[in-house]
């Protein structure tokens, strides 16, 4: 009996080290690719929007509205103001919508109202309205006063 165990303890570690294959070696993590684990945020589209002498980086939405503006960047364009809060630009063509109410809009968010109106809006308000979200600017700080209280051209670029 003393024989087979000392066989048995002998030759399974063998028999385990000699079953191993290459397809294991696949499954090793590879440090020099992206985890699959990554935040998702590392993964979402920045706009550069220049007014001016001005520059704010937008972080867009993973929705179908802002892969839709996203593919037409480069952009620049004349944005009228409205209310004192916001500026808009009627796109030349309609967008896919997923309108909400926000209640409350902040100072920097990038929306759509209806299907084409672009709107950025530059002061923070309550609001019945309902808006698809496109981004929102990660430091609106300065925002209001590159924008002004007229009509400005801004340009909407990836980064």
């Amino acid at each position: 009996m003393k024989l087979y165990a000392s066989i048995i303890i002998f030759i399974l570690p063998l028999m385990v080290s000699a079953s191993c294959t290459s397809e294991e070696t696949v499954l090793t993590p590879n440090t020099d690719s992206p985890s699959v684990t990554e935040n998702s945020e590392s993964m979402k589209d920045t706009v550069l929007i220049t007014i001016g002498s001005n520059q704010f980086t937008a972080t867009l939405e993973s929705n179908a509205a802002a892969t839709e503006f996203k593919k037409m960047l480069p952009l620049t364009i004349n944005m009228k103001d409205l209310n004192s809060n916001e500026k808009f630009f009627d796109l030349a063509s309609n967008l896919t919508t997923n309108a909400a109410n926000p209640r409350t809009i902040n100072s920097g968010d990038l929306m759509l109202w209806g299907s084409n109106t672009l709107v950025l809006f530059y002061k923070s308000f309550n609001t019945s309205y309902s808006y698809t979200r496109l981004g929102k600017i990660e430091n609106p700080s300065g925002l209001s006063q590159a924008l002004g209280s007229g009509n400005v051209t801004v340009t909407f670029e990836l980064q």
